[in-house]
């Protein structure tokens, strides 16, 4: 393992969660990955970031990856990962960071800001699911749900199969899509029984009290993770700002630029000598998140 990579573990909930540091700043940024995705997809913006002296930390949520996978549906949820994002500051000490994702990531980073908006120091938010994308969400999803719950004897075969594939000459994202499939299917299958089941993300009108700095990057031609999603967010939040990418693809193959957007913005975020302010909570809002941490 290269030097200033750790990885540890800690336990949320009763469960044991995995996360891989980079770096050891004193600026820190929590990265999320996509649904059913290891945290590990995003080692190529943790090595450049940390390379630019960000304490960089990957998280996987419950039942992805590396962390536990128990087969409760009930354990699963956007405000439960979002918990366990608090519990992983609470355990590395951290007054204060950047959170950011993709896709499912960038919906949990949300419900961090309704859970404990004094955490966030900002938010990156690659691919947000939201009210325009929950159609084509259900296409999309519903037939791996079932795939992964009435199907789950030929989905472990696809899993055996997965885990039989050499990967190490594989290209890193390839490689990263075999992890994801190489996973027992009967804790996924409840993974997204869980999310189905829950919230996609906080109310528009909640989402419009979130005051932490905000760099939304929106994918254009992407079905499931509309555009009209990040710009209605990056209108919405009071200190948003949207990025336009060109595809799904470029913050993978081609990222310089999208790297570029959001190394400004975190030397901008962290560069701030007071705290935001956060925006009185409405008393619904506030009720919310007094009964979650009371829990």
């Amino acid at each position: 393992m290269s030097q200033g990579v750790k990885r540890s573990n800690f336990r949320s909930r009763g469960q044991r969660l995995a996360y891989t540091t980079h770096g050891d700043g004193d600026r820190p940024v929590i990265l999320l990955p996509g649904l059913l995705l290891p945290a590990r997809m995003n080692t190529p913006l943790a090595i450049h970031l940390a390379e630019r002296g960000y304490r960089v930390i990957l998280l996987d949520p419950l039942g992805q990856g590396d962390s536990a996978r128990p087969r409760d549906m009930w354990r699963y949820s956007m405000s439960m990962f979002a918990g366990d994002v608090v519990a992983l500051l609470d355990h590395l000490k951290i007054d204060q960071a950047v959170v950011g994702g993709t896709s499912l990531g960038a919906n949990v980073t949300l419900e961090v800001a309704s859970l404990a908006p004094e955490r966030l120091r900002g938010m990156v938010l690659e691919m947000p699911v939201l009210d325009n994308a929950l159609l084509a969400s259900a296409v999309a999803f519903a037939p791996l749900l079932v795939a992964l719950t009435i199907g789950e004897p030929v989905m472990k075969l696809v899993a055996a199969i997965a885990r039989r594939i050499p990967r190490s000459r594989l290209p890193f994202n390839i490689q990263v899509l075999l992890e994801a499939h190489a996973q027992d299917p009967g804790p996924s299958g409840a993974l997204l029984q869980g999310l189905f089941f829950g919230r996609t993300a906080p109310h528009r009108d909640e989402r419009r009290t979130f005051a932490a700095p905000a760099l939304v990057i929106g994918h254009r031609r992407d079905p499931v993770h509309l555009f009209s999603d990040a710009d209605m967010l990056a209108r919405e939040l009071a200190n948003g700002r949207l990025v336009a990418a060109s595809s799904i693809l470029e913050m993978r193959l081609r990222p310089d630029r999208l790297y570029g957007e959001i190394d400004a913005f975190l030397d901008e975020v962290w560069a701030a000598r007071v705290r935001v302010v956060q925006p009185r909570r409405r008393p619904a809002a506030a009720a919310r998140q007094a009964r979650r941490r009371t829990s």
